[in-house]
């Protein structure tokens, strides 16, 4: 029997592979075994990546420099009724040139041998860009249309591979999203200047307290919506869960610049959102929703990037509830480390994937010992006390009890899955509680100082309220969801499993059902 075999040229990425069909007539079945890899067609590397990541660079740099003009010359960069370099923009350019600078330097190896690599790149820096513009614009036409465009761009980076529905899919429904934050966004620039006669951020700000109480509630109704699409707080977070189409590096920015930006509207339209102490409660409402919806909505996830993106939901609710308890510097120190915290992880999602047997794989964090309880519990009251020491929060009757609250759950979960690793020695569990958590909680009390004397004169780093019914609620709220959590009794609801299941479905055309259907190059 005569066999025949066609030749054939397989391309993938920057790889090009000969193979060759054996032809079996007895079988009518074809294989292709690879022969061997053909040289690449092109030696040629793109020169707009490399540009534009030392241009953002460059552009931390240059934000190092305002900063320190600003520090120890007290020189603000101004163009009257346009621009305003304040302390919160100052922050956000550092902030987002830096990751936007990670993202920049991975992305050249990350979209290497893409064939849309230059608009990639183009994308991410021009980003980067409307976000420092945005930041600093005093303007409300500026703000606004910077808030439009940011959204538009990051919806081109969802959809950036060409040819695959999915990415297009996502990218439609994140648009129609971000245009109706945007509108939102303009209705609320427009009462308040149709109510103030002001054209500018801050002079809307000289004027709030004058503001009519019809229109105000309009406005500041507005700026919470606006706000809580834009990051994805529940029940608009299916824009989010959908925008796994975009490449890595991209759904980094996202998570570590976009979706902060809700916080960073809230704080500085601070003015407004604070004439009524009650409004503040609502938006407190808000944000603990999405807080613990959002760490619910993560533990019924298997994949990696969906697992980031809701806690993405719950990060931003934290975000958002700390501006509701006054804390407006607390809010942009948590966006930053937050950003950090993403940016890290996304980069880093490959590490994901373990090579091990079903049986090797299987993972529980076992119960704490008598001792474990002990130090868990001693090291969760230490934490909640060096907030306080370090900050000043909590050490009167006001909302800064319930942000150091926070603190405290946070530092219990924390040693909690530390000290439940049954892999690591007791004693070396034991000393990383105390080397790791205080220390980090230090971090983040000193972060928040940062901010809030960088902030300081030119926005309120802190108004505290009263504590009310509303502030008890919600503590006892969390209290009961860190014990359904760590006991593990939520999973012994189906119907709350099914529940969660569909809050956390993108809609169905974004959704990838066969591997063959996506091809980056």
């Amino acid at each position: 029997m005569t066999t025949t075999g066609t030749l054939i040229e397989a391309t993938n990425g920057p790889r090009r592979w000969l193979s060759v069909v054996m032809d079996q007539p007895m079988t009518n079945q074809d294989q292709l075994p690879t022969v061997g890899q053909l040289p690449t067609v092109s030696t040629a590397n793109p020169s707009l990546p490399a540009v534009f990541t030392r241009l953002v660079w460059l552009l931390w740099l240059a934000s190092l420099g305002v900063l320190a003009a600003r520090l120890v010359a007290d020189v603000t960069l101004t163009v009257p009724g346009v621009i305003a370099v304040d302390g919160l923009a100052l922050v956000m350019w550092i902030a987002v040139t830096f990751f936007s600078g990670i993202v920049h330097s991975y992305s050249r190896r990350y979209m290497a041998g893409q064939k849309q690599i230059n608009r990639f790149f183009g994308g991410v820096f021009g980003f980067t860009l409307v976000v420092m513009v945005l930041v600093a614009a005093d303007s409300l036409l500026l703000f606004v249309a910077g808030w439009v465009a940011m959204g538009l761009v990051m919806a081109e980076l969802i959809g950036h591979i060409n040819g695959w529905p999915q990415a297009q899919s996502a990218a439609a429904v994140a648009r129609r999203y971000f245009l109706a934050s945007g509108g939102l966004l303009a209705l609320a620039a427009g009462v308040l200047w149709i109510s103030t006669g002001a054209t500018t951020v801050s002079g809307v700000a000289a004027a709030a307290d004058s503001l009519p109480a019809t229109l105000w509630l309009v406005a500041a109704s507005a700026l919470l919506l606006a706000a809580m699409i834009q990051s994805a707080l529940v029940p608009f977070h299916t824009w989010l869960l959908a925008s796994m189409t975009a490449p890595t590096p991209a759904s980094a920015l996202m998570h570590a610049g976009f979706v902060n930006a809700g916080g960073i509207l809230l704080v500085r339209f601070s003015s407004v959102i604070t004439v009524d102490p009650r409004f503040l409660q609502v938006v407190l409402v808000v944000g603990a929703a999405s807080a613990l919806l959002g760490k619910l909505l993560k533990s019924v996830q298997a994949d990696v990037k969906t697992q980031l993106g809701c806690s993405t939901i719950g990060q931003m609710g934290f975000m958002i509830m700390q501006v509701g308890l006054g804390f407006f510097a607390a809010a942009i120190a948590h966006l930053i480390l937050h950003g950090f915290y993403k940016a890290y992880h996304f980069l880093s999602a490959g590490e994901g994937v373990s090579h091990t047997s079903p049986d090797a794989a299987k993972h529980t964090t076992r119960s704490l010992t008598v001792a474990g309880f002990v130090v868990t519990t001693v090291m969760a009251i230490a934490g909640g006390v060096v907030f306080a020491l370090l900050t000043g929060k909590g050490a009167t009757i006001d909302s800064g009890l319930l942000l150091t609250l926070l603190v405290v759950l946070t530092t219990l979960h924390a040693s909690r899955n530390a000290l439940g690793q049954p892999s690591i020695p007791p004693a070396v569990r034991y000393g990383a509680v105390a080397l790791l958590f205080l220390p980090a909680i230090v971090v983040y009390a000193g972060v928040y100082n940062a901010v809030s004397a960088v902030m300081a004169g030119s926005l309120t780093a802190s108004a505290p309220v009263e504590i009310t019914v509303v502030h008890g609620v919600i503590a006892v709220a969390f209290g009961i969801a860190y014990v359904a959590i760590e006991t593990g009794a939520y999973r012994f609801s189906d119907r709350l499993y099914v529940a969660l299941m569909n809050a956390t479905q993108p809609p169905h055309e974004t959704v990838l059902t066969a591997t063959e259907e996506y091809n980056a190059y």
